[in-house]
């Protein structure tokens, strides 16, 4: 190694002084370009991980980069005590866009779900004369990991170790009105509780499912008929990912509030509670965020949201998520066992293992990556491939091409 090279990266070092939170896989990645990155030996990868759904344009995206560099250049924080125009432009254009006519702005999905939950909360006692506010969420759902959008999320395994929990939480099957029903008939038997519905349109942790429509319009007439607030969590599925703006119009459903971050600013922290003005009940002083929506921030959202619009992305992500869906299940057919089913919408797509497959998701994430691509797990047996919007036909290719490989083992 001469004088002039860096040193290589030393992750026994890093994980000295590193909370061991993640089980990270072992490169270290320092720079990217389109749906490329490049870890600190100098070997490319073929990102189908995108940060877990987040980067929407790839990486060094021009556009982006001048969004940013020009906006911090100028102005990059001066905390909501004060107007912030690039976020009131968000909020209108996100209004346009048909997410929600009032928006909440905070710095990750996590965030703008107890955004959501505390919206919940409010409006069931103001609105509906609830002492003690309960939410409905799904069994096998991912919500967050705050304390309370973690005994939202409906997997015991995230909740290990950290009870108490915070109550007013219920669980029930996801993709099931009768059970839904059922339990709200039971917590309003002798009182009101129940304030709100609280819903994936596609489970993403949860091993990529997706809601079924004519189950999610059932569960919008029993919200309707009882003044309950169904709430959408799109931190995943929205902004494009699906092949539409929203995950939620797959299913042709109305949400009353609507939860975004992950791809919103393209791979800047960014989190938005969206809601109808009829559920806005919050006031100065009841919620609040110390860099959300900051201009920076914004910018790169706005700039993000004119580039999937001008340069057609979501459109890109249906057409390239058809193209991904029909080469995973070819390979399904021609590896018999090694697939069982393939699900999801757009570019949010998990290719369920079979039982021919006796390695985990993990494991086939591993030996993906060791192969030149990078994909990630969605539970034990769901591989899921969530690249950049941007992603080109011949890229989709290279990665089925890959991914045939690693199944042949």
């Amino acid at each position: 190694m001469s004088a002039s090279s860096p040193a290589p990266f030393d992750a026994q070092a890093f994980d000295a002084h590193v909370m061991s939170t993640y089980a990270r896989f072992p490169i270290a990645l320092e720079r990217g370009e389109g749906c490329r990155v490049w870890d600190t030996t100098g070997r490319a990868y073929l990102d189908f991980a995108a940060g877990i759904a987040t980067c929407t344009l790839g990486h060094a995206h021009k556009n982006l980069v001048e969004a940013v560099t020009r906006q911090i250049g100028k102005l990059h924080h001066v905390s909501n005590l004060f107007y912030i125009p690039e976020q009131g432009a968000l909020a209108a254009l996100l209004a346009a866009l048909g997410g929600g006519e009032r928006a909440f702005f905070c710095n990750s999905g996590a965030e703008a779900n107890e955004a959501a939950i505390k919206l919940a909360r409010k409006y069931g006692r103001t609105r509906l004369g609830i002492e003690r506010p309960v939410v409905i969420a799904a069994q096998a759902s991912f919500h967050g990991r705050t304390l309370a959008t973690v005994t939202a999320t409906g997997q015991a395994k995230y909740q290990q170790n950290f009870d108490p929990l915070v109550p007013g939480f219920v669980h029930v099957p996801f993709n099931d009105a009768a059970a839904l029903n059922e339990a709200i008939v039971e917590l309003d038997r002798e009182r009101k509780q129940v304030a709100a519905v609280l819903l994936e349109p596609l489970q993403g942790e949860g091993g990529i499912r997706p809601g079924d429509p004519a189950v999610f319009r059932k569960i919008r007439e029993l919200c309707d008929a009882r003044g309950i607030l169904l709430m959408f969590d799109e931190v995943q599925v929205g902004v494009g990912r699906s092949g539409k703006w929203w995950g939620h119009q797959h299913l042709e459903v109305e949400a009353d509030v609507i939860t975004l971050a992950k791809g919103l600013a393209g791979g800047l922290p960014i989190g938005a509670m969206l809601c109808r003005r009829s559920c806005d009940v919050f006031e100065p002083g009841d919620h609040a965020s110390t860099f959300g929506g900051n201009p920076l921030v914004c910018a790169a959202a706005l700039t993000v949201l004119m580039t999937l619009e001008k340069d057609k992305l979501v459109d890109n992500a249906r057409l390239r998520g058809e193209q991904l869906r029909a080469g995973l299940q070819a390979l399904a057919k021609s590896s018999p066992g090694k697939i069982a089913e393939v699900r999801g919408w757009g570019l949010l797509l998990g290719a369920e293992l079979g039982p021919a497959e006796p390695r985990t998701a993990a494991e086939i994430a591993r030996a993906a990556l060791d192969a030149g691509l990078l994909v990630v797990p969605a539970g034990p047996r769901v591989v899921r491939f969530v690249p950049p919007l941007i992603v080109t036909t011949a890229e989709i290719d290279e990665a089925l091409a890959v991914f045939a490989k690693v199944l042949a083992g």
